[in-house]
């Protein structure tokens, strides 16, 4: 299974950021049932190679997120990543990435850091914070660049999802409004589901599916 076609399928990935995940299996089929196949397993996470394995292990589109190393690069996609994500700049996860054949999200905002993300090889460009200029800031960026495939994060929402995607975003990323670190704890995997397909239907304008 191609990660970032299925990324840009659904129009959306997710994001885990918790201090503790007690069934990544139960987590990625919580988000795959509301319309969320690929979700990102952080560092900042204790333990996510052995998360990424259980989750890889049982069928799940997952990656590694906040990859700053290529330790952690060839670590995670040993663990069975499907796809890396950086929050900036990462040129030794860029060569491992490419040395490996495993698409790579990497982080930027600027024009400059977008195109220095292409010249790296990433596969798409997470726009992150996407919170800092908002919508808009993705067509100033795809009008010098009109090939460049972004992807906001960090601020996405049901309000404003579907702003970034008419901007010219190809994929969303669904945080803490789908997947919060209290319902990763409580193992609210009914919640999660619910949450995750409100996201989706608010893809569509006036949530239209």
């Amino acid at each position: 299974m191609n990660a970032l076609q299925t990324i840009l399928d659904d129009r959306a990935l997710a994001v885990v950021r918790a201090p503790s995940i007690s069934d990544p299996q139960a987590l990625a089929e919580a988000l795959a049932r509301g319309g969320i196949r690929a979700v990102e397993l952080t560092f900042t996470t204790p333990g996510v190679l052995d998360l990424l394995r259980v989750a890889a292990d049982a069928g799940a589109v997952v990656g590694a997120g906040t990859v700053l190393t290529s330790e952690q690069a060839r670590a995670a996609i040993d663990s069975g990543a499907q796809f890396l994500v950086t929050p900036g700049l990462r040129p030794a996860v860029a060569e491992v990435a490419s040395a490996r054949g495993v698409p790579l999200m990497m982080g930027a905002l600027t024009p400059s850091e977008v195109m220095d993300a292409i010249d790296m090889g990433a596969a798409a460009v997470k726009i992150f914070p996407a919170r800092a200029l908002g919508p808009a800031h993705f067509k100033d960026l795809l009008g010098p660049l009109p090939d460049a495939k972004l992807v906001p994060s960090g601020g996405v929402n049901t309000s404003n999802a579907a702003d970034f995607l008419t901007f010219g975003a190809v994929a969303v990323t669904a945080g803490t409004d789908v997947v919060s670190p209290a319902a990763v704890a409580s193992d609210d995997w009914d919640g999660i589901a619910e949450r995750a397909q409100r996201f989706v239907t608010s893809l569509s304008p006036k949530g239209t599916s």
